[in-house]
């Protein structure tokens, strides 16, 4: 069941699908979370109904945190005809096999010094806490740690005075607490990318704390008169992102499940 809002999004999209923009984030929606980053995989099918869909619908965008070319080397993401793959939440864009990124390869101000003081600050963590360096972000995971919300909450007052300190955002997340540079999130991405593609319709998939942003831009975009639905890829680690959510799924299966059903729906 979808909101009477989210409805409308859909029926909007398959009405007109040139004009329409499917989006969703990577890790946790189109693939199970995993314990290593690098060995994500998109769930089974995730990928071929996304070729379908592109063949179809004016755009299929990702949006992730991860740098965009990573998130196309482990996602096979090149394998969806003009996919764009938008990285590290908005500021890197990887499209037709080329990258730009808006902070030109330069770390953002605050970023060396999160770098330069997240060791010594996590160094006492318990075994399995992880520091993740995006280049132009840093992320601290828990998930291997034998308390992961405890652990994280134990170190958040600390790396959220970092932040503060360092003039970044500490975005929090699954086990996880990223440290990133302020006015970088999936709804002002969102929100450009569907200016740019002049999109009618929009449907945003996600499963994360970050992912709401991304909910928020869709919410605003309906009271611009663009139509539009956000799905939910449900885990126990982020009810909030199922509550705010028009439709939700069993996770990232759920979400293949719901593609599959736009596709059969776009043929009808």
């Amino acid at each position: 069941m979808t909101t009477a809002e989210g409805q409308a999004g859909l029926d909007a999209l398959i009405a007109a699908p040139r004009t329409g923009l499917i989006a969703s984030d990577f890790d946790g929606t189109l693939s199970p979370i995993v314990s290593e980053p690098g060995a994500a995989r998109p769930a089974a099918g995730a990928i071929e109904v996304l070729m379908r869909l592109a063949a179809k619908v004016g755009t299929v965008a990702i949006v992730t945190g991860r740098p965009a070319t990573e998130a196309v080397g482990v996602g096979g993401l090149d394998a969806i005809p003009g996919v764009i793959v938008l990285g590290h939440y908005g500021g890197q864009r990887w499209e037709g096999g080329s990258l730009t990124d808006a902070l030109d390869d330069s770390p953002p101000p605050g970023i060396a010094a999160v770098r330069a003081a997240l060791p010594d600050l996590v160094g006492g963590a318990p075994e399995g806490t992880r520091i993740e360096d995006k280049g132009t972000s840093l992320a601290v995971h828990t998930r291997q740690t034998a308390d992961p919300v405890g652990t994280l909450e134990s170190l958040r007052p600390a790396l959220e005075a970092l932040a503060k300190e360092a003039g970044v955002v500490a975005e929090p997340g699954k086990f996880v607490l990223e440290l990133r540079p302020p006015g970088t999130d999936k709804g002002a991405a969102l929100r450009a990318l569907v200016a740019e593609r002049n999109a009618g319709s929009v449907i945003y998939c996600g499963d994360d704390l970050g992912d709401l942003a991304a909910f928020a831009a869709i919410r605003q975009l309906r009271k611009d008169g663009i139509p539009g639905c956000t799905v939910c890829s449900a885990s126990p680690e982020a009810a909030r992102v199922a509550a705010e959510a028009d439709l939700v799924t069993d996770g990232p299966a759920g979400i293949v499940t719901f593609l599959e059903w736009l596709d059969s729906s776009l043929r009808a």
